[in-house]
């Protein structure tokens, strides 16, 4: 022990970054890389779950664009339909309705023909 306090010294006094290093090892002594090795496995841990997140946050993304897609396309399809539904309903109601004009124009042309007999 009286050697190992030793050298933490001389490191303490050469090397000013050495000095945590040397107050690390004489209180956690060995345990320090039991204690390094937990924070690293916990750290690759922490980046596996978070690359996990994102590839699902990823997929999810696609997902979602394509439902909205595949939404936006089917009301458009249902918007033309509904377009060429109204057109053809008032192409019809033009072919079934007559113009005042046009009917007062065959009346008295009806009322000429029947004043002729």
């Amino acid at each position: 022990m009286a050697k190992e306090s030793t050298a933490v010294e001389e490191k303490v006094n050469n090397d000013p970054s050495s000095k945590i290093e040397a107050i690390k090892n004489l209180i956690f002594g060995e345990n320090i890389e039991a204690y390094n090795s937990e924070f690293e496995s916990v750290k690759k841990d922490i980046a596996s779950k978070k690359k996990e997140l994102e590839d699902f946050i990823e997929e999810t993304r696609k997902e979602l664009n394509q439902a909205i897609d595949n939404l936006s396309t089917d009301i458009n399809i249902r918007i033309t339909e509904l377009e060429d539904s109204l057109a053809e309903k008032a192409d019809t109601l033009d072919a079934k309705k007559v113009d005042k004009k046009t009917l007062g124009d065959l009346l008295i042309n009806l009322g000429e023909k029947i004043n002729q007999k």
